[in-house]
């Protein structure tokens, strides 16, 4: 992978990368399934022969991020290990075993005047993929990408630079196996923070732009983007104890949601709890909850004596941390009343046995993806049989929860006609 030069024309650069991801788009457009199919299975078989290189190269990411005081949650979604190579190896070839998107046929009219129409689902063209700290985002939207037919530029935060090299590399190298462009997948190779103001203004080239990161950098993309954006700005997930729960499954089901891991965006933020179990069920999560803050309102600090006290701030706060804010309800009318009013609209779950009290849960809630005796953290694509997910849309118009092949996709009416004139 060649570097961006040391005397970077910043706007130039990255108009450079977008003409010729346009140019790869025009090629993707044409590729076989079979091109990408082997494009992913290379790139997978490069990322396990360059694991000790790839492993190394993080090394040295995480060294520099945490002598600059990255927080542990940071860390963690920086880290690379021998097991999170090769899932992300056999997250390309779970993508490359899908059914190819392109070209699927999603619906047929055939009029009176003998037309044929079809809505055939086509590639969107460009992304730019605009992400902080986790490497494996860039195998991801790679693959992603490719297999549905879309050239993708990443931009990778920088202190995650030197693996997400290495991570691109070898996904050109199969794209080389395949005779497909490199161009298909590009890096950003430079620090320059103003590699992205020029990302979200390069209409001439770009068809979407998908941030992935904190909220600074989703606000960041909603305000200054001049091309179409794919977004959510917050994680803040919640799982409400339901009083018919089963209390056994309700801590296991809160404990996997928080701890599993912290830094992720399906990771669950607050608990709401109704009143009346409240009692008997908070004591045994916190003691469950081991190594976790528990902030609560003044019922839930009656229940044990280890819950701090939480302020209105907690109710709307993605910790990414062993933190979890909890709020006691009087009944399923308030809980939902408090998760709509609260929640940023990505994933929020109930646990009960009352299945009359779950159906008006996943019917009231407004989000992005609802739940029912399960963990957030199911919030994938990978968990949800897309093979991985470019991120997690929480808005209304196009595409909405995990984004995967599919939802990579627009479409196109193709018209068949046998010389018709329209009188």
């Amino acid at each position: 992978m060649t570097a961006a030069p040391i005397q970077l024309n910043t706007e130039a650069y990255i108009n450079g990368l977008g003409k010729n991801a346009r140019m790869a788009a025009k090629a993707l457009a044409n590729a076989t399934t079979a091109q990408k199919n082997q494009a992913l299975m290379t790139a997978a078989r490069q990322l396990r022969t360059a694991k000790i290189t790839l492993l190394a190269e993080n090394a040295e990411d995480v060294k520099d991020a945490q002598t600059s005081g990255k927080p542990a949650a940071f860390i963690d979604r920086l880290l690379l290990t021998d097991e999170r190579v090769e899932a992300m190896a056999t997250a390309l070839e779970t993508i490359a075993d899908l059914p190819d998107p392109v070209g699927r046929l999603l619906a047929q009219f055939d009029r009176p005047n003998g037309l044929v129409i079809q809505r055939v689902a086509c590639p969107l063209g460009v992304i730019a993929m605009i992400y902080e700290s986790r490497p494996n985002v860039g195998a991801d939207a790679g693959a992603l990408c490719l297999k549905s037919g879309n050239a993708v530029i990443l931009r990778g935060g920088s202190e995650s630079l030197r693996s997400t090299r290495i991570i691109v590399d070898c996904m050109t190298k199969g794209l080389e196996a395949a005779d497909l462009p490199e161009a298909c997948v590009q890096l950003v190779d430079t620090v320059d923070r103003a590699a992205v103001g020029a990302l979200l203004s390069c209409t001439d080239y770009i068809d979407l732009a998908i941030p992935r990161g904190g909220r600074g950098l989703v606000e960041l993309v909603r305000d200054e983007a001049r091309v179409p954006t794919l977004l959510h700005l917050d994680g803040n997930c919640h799982t409400y104890v339901h009083r018919d729960a089963d209390l056994d499954k309700a801590v296991a089901i809160v404990e996997n949601a928080k701890m599993r891991r912290t830094g992720v965006c399906g990771a669950t933020e607050s608990l709401v709890v109704d009143a009346e179990i409240a009692p008997e069920f908070l004591p045994r999560l916190v003691a469950a909850l081991t190594g976790c803050e528990i902030r609560g309102d003044e019922i839930a600090q009656g229940c044990d004596s280890s819950i701090k006290a939480a302020t209105e701030l907690d109710w709307d706060t993605e910790y990414l941390d062993a933190i979890l804010s909890v709020k006691t309800v009087e009944n399923l009318a308030e809980a939902i009343t408090f998760v709509d009013c609260h929640s940023s609209k990505h994933t929020d779950a109930i646990i009960t046995e009352n299945a009359a009290a779950a159906e008006a849960f996943l019917n009231e809630i407004d989000s992005a993806v609802v739940m029912h005796n399960a963990s957030t953290q199911f919030s994938d694509g990978g968990e949800f049989g897309m093979g991985a997910e470019i991120g997690i849309a929480t808005g209304k118009m196009h595409a909405r929860g995990p984004v995967g092949l599919e939802q990579l996709t627009s479409f196109k009416y193709r018209v068949a006609g046998t010389g018709q004139i329209r009188p």
